[in-house]
């Protein structure tokens, strides 16, 4: 190539990428396919499949949740048995026990990251292995036992395997050189007080360029591939504006991707891990070119246990491996809670701290200084089951009602 062709094409290709509001190096940056889910599929009939995995049309990043019910819960052994009754309340007022919530299942939300691999069993039955070694028997919770899941093969192409059809799912590091087949979603998400900024997955599914929006305009019916799309801004409850990278925009309703039926919008947010935005608050997204396409396999750090000092209200302080909500051991784990229509899943390896407010919320203050006045969730409401503290290797678990928690503090 002469050096006056190849001045024309560089211009050019600025001048495409100004045209689209996306930098040349932006651009060329969020090739990579680092953040992508990949591993190994094999199946009861003996096929073997490898490269990138998405769950049916939803979950398609390490950093994406994984949802299911945990089947063994070995901690709730240690709470004292009158503590396991269930209040009855009436208008607030205590008038009995019933039942015993140690009976009760738990919600398991963990990020694909931090899974080694999955085997599944029968049915919605599966076992879980972490990459610190931890086992979890899993069953059912949610679509991701016994979804479909696609699988991207190097060498075969797309091959979509039914839940019964797998064996083994072995997770593993995107290999040097592998090509994503889209592009992940990343902007700015605004609600009417705040912005979060980071990758997105709208109406809790569509998280590539290929993924399309659907709706109803004045002239008929559209779906548009969400790489076209530059903007999209709620107008009312039942309609939302999008505006289109070539400068066009269109008003459209009829579907749960515009109107109060959504299912939420998740932004991946580096400063809180992932929050999923009400419709009620949600009012704009900007969509933008991704730096990269998210943290890899290898940017997971292996889980620990969780240790801290537990203080409780006469001021008595207990120091060891903290066992949070009767449940919650590891750093892997997720603290739930809302604030102002958004909710927050955050790792407790974020965590600083959690400071119990009253029946209905905590204040949980991150590691980067960042204070989250949460409520709505098991996690930090008088829900809550409790502590336990084991404060050395053959020391008898300390249990303390979440009542008389009055601060909690993680190293």
């Amino acid at each position: 190539m002469s050096n006056e062709a190849m001045v024309v094409a560089v211009v050019g290709a600025v001048a495409i990428g100004l045209l689209i509001g996306v930098p040349l190096a932006a651009a060329e940056a969020g090739a990579d396919g680092a953040g992508f889910i990949y591993g190994q599929v094999k199946t009861r009939s003996g096929g073997t499949y490898e490269g990138f995995i998405r769950w049916s049309d939803e979950e398609a990043f390490w950093g994406d949740h994984f949802n299911s019910t945990k089947e063994d819960l070995p901690y709730l052994r240690s709470v004292p048995r009158r503590e396991r009754r269930v209040p009855v309340e009436v208008f607030g007022v205590r008038i009995g026990v019933r039942g015993d919530w140690t009976d009760q299942s738990r919600h398991l939300v963990v990020r694909f990251g931090d899974i080694e691999r999955i085997d599944v069993l029968r049915g919605e039955d599966a076992e879980l292995k972490l990459r610190n070694g931890t086992v979890l028997e899993v069953s059912g919770g949610s679509n991701d036992l016994g979804a479909e899941v696609v699988v991207h093969d190097r060498e075969m192409g797309l091959i979509e395997l039914s839940w019964r059809k797998i064996d083994t799912i072995r997770f593993m590091p995107v290999p040097a050189g592998a090509k994503p087949y889209a592009e992940r979603l990343f902007g700015k998400v605004t609600t009417l007080d705040r912005t979060f900024e980071g990758f997105i997955q709208w109406d809790s599914e569509e998280c590539l360029s290929t993924d399309e929006l659907d709706g109803e305009s004045d002239d008929g019916r559209l779906s548009l591939e969400f790489g076209r799309i530059r903007a999209i801004e709620r107008l009312s409850r039942s309609r939302s504006k999008v505006e289109l990278a070539d400068g066009r925009s269109v008003t459209l309703s009829g579907t749960n991707d515009v109107n109060d039926d959504i299912r939420g919008v998740w932004v991946e947010d580096p400063r809180f891990g992932r929050v999923k935005i009400s419709w009620e608050v949600f009012r704009r997204a900007e969509f933008s070119r991704a730096p990269s396409s998210g943290p890899g396999y290898d940017a997971f750090t292996v889980p620990k246990p969780l240790r801290g000092t537990v203080k409780d209200v006469d001021g008595k302080a207990f120091t060891g491996q903290i066992v949070f909500d009767v449940d919650e051991s590891e750093s892997w784990e997720i603290l739930d809670g809302s604030m102002d229509g958004v909710e927050y899943s955050v790792p407790f390896g974020m965590v600083a701290s959690i400071n119990p407010q009253g029946r209905h919320g905590s204040r949980v203050t991150l590691r980067n200084g960042t204070e989250l006045r949460l409520e709505d969730s098991h996690d930090v409401s008088d829900e809550n089951s409790g502590v336990l503290v084991v404060t050395g290797p053959e020391g008898e678990p300390r249990y303390v009602p979440w009542d008389e928690v009055a601060r909690i503090d993680l190293d």
